[in-house]
């Protein structure tokens, strides 16, 4: 097998970069995206489109939660056209695949660049999830403390691996995504009743990340991931 000279390996990443670039802003440009935040013609569209729908769907979604748009939205929208249950599923498991995509273009394409400009943001993120970085990355998504988006550049290009980072995203989206995804559907089915419980999970799921945050260790984990750091 011919392999490729070293001029074209400096030149796949770039490339690389400025491909995934330039679909993401064709995307938000083109209004592709925006189907994504509207349910009653996502649900159409689901409708019409069958699996090749679904994929569509899955794909357009992870590019939106991975530039750093709100998986919250996600989660709304997705209850309201698909149910509850699936909605939730669906939304989380999206968000999941937004969060590796862009945690392997950091790992593989941007690391050096990152390591550069967030040189300290680095040394403090590796240092903070150390220890237990599943159970670390699973807090950090809970809270949620920073931005999705940085939390997800760093990790890449981090020391981590990117299995307890995958599921401690996951387990860590999920009351959030269970709870939009829940007032989503009730909004769906003209309910109002998983509105109300929608509202009190809210609560005492906001409660409980109240209640964290007062842990000094805990609260350490968003100082890599704030605006002042």
């Amino acid at each position: 097998m011919t392999q490729a000279s070293p001029d074209m390996k400096s030149w796949l990443k770039p490339l690389s970069f400025l491909f995934l670039a330039v679909t993401g802003a064709l995307a938000i440009s083109q209004g592709w995206l925006d189907l994504l935040a509207d349910q009653k013609h996502l649900a159409s569209y689901l409708h019409s489109h069958g699996v090749m729908g679904v994929v569509l769907i899955a794909t357009g979604g992870a590019v939106y939660s991975g530039l750093g748009a709100p998986r919250q939205l996600l989660a709304f929208v997705f209850g309201f056209a698909m149910g509850f249950s699936t909605g939730t599923i669906f939304s989380t498991l999206v968000t999941t695949l937004g969060a590796a995509a862009c945690f392997y273009t950091a790992r593989f394409l941007l690391r050096p660049t990152l390591l550069k400009r967030f040189e300290r943001r680095m040394t403090a993120f590796d240092r903070t999830i150390a220890l237990d970085p599943l159970l670390k990355i699973m807090l950090i998504r809970l809270l949620p403390v920073g931005s999705n988006l940085l939390t997800n550049l760093l990790a890449g290009a981090s020391g981590i691996r990117v299995l307890p980072f995958l599921v401690g995203s996951t387990l860590g989206y999920l009351p959030q995504m269970l709870i939009f995804a829940l007032a989503g559907a009730g909004i769906g089915n003209a309910n109002q009743y998983p509105l109300l419980l929608g509202a009190a999970l809210f609560v005492v799921v906001a409660m409980i990340a109240a209640t964290l945050y007062r842990n000094r260790r805990i609260r350490n984990l968003s100082a890599p991931l704030s605006e002042e750091f």
